[in-house]
């Protein structure tokens, strides 16, 4: 049996928000590993949520079934580009799930933050600095 792969997060792929945008045009799946609670306030068009921590009473908590999660919507050979708030979160979760043999993980740079700061939010949606406020990962 082949030994778990090894990763730190200086070993993800990093695309930014302008690459991000044109590979989800073009076969990529888009993981948004934020709380459903920013998830619901905005997110990508056609993303995926699957939380990598949870706030609690205790304060931040990582996802315990956050791979198996993953599992039921992803495939391990699926195009993944994996964003959170601001970087931190989703560098994180790529380092779970490349040690747990997903092929083809990017971590977007800068995050939906980012995503939101380059003008990418659909028209119509809230102002960006609403938006950035409604993505804070706050206990």
């Amino acid at each position: 049996m082949d030994a778990p792969k090894s990763c730190t997060p200086e070993d993800v792929a990093t695309v930014n928000v302008i690459a991000a945008k044109d590979l989800l045009g073009s076969n990529h799946c888009y993981l948004d590993v934020r709380t459903p609670e920013e998830f619901s306030k905005s997110h990508i068009h056609h993303a995926f949520n699957v939380p990598y921590m949870f706030i609690t009473q205790e304060g931040r908590v990582k996802n315990p079934e956050f791979l198996k999660e993953v599992s039921l919507i992803l495939k391990k050979d699926d195009r993944i580009i994996v964003g959170c708030n601001s970087g931190g979160r989703g560098v994180r979760a790529c380092v779970d799930l490349i040690e747990a043999s997903y092929e083809n993980v990017s971590n977007m740079e800068g995050g939906y933050s980012a995503w939101v700061d380059a003008g990418l939010t659909p028209a119509g949606d809230k102002p960006a600095e609403e938006l950035k406020t409604f993505c804070k990962f706050r206990p």
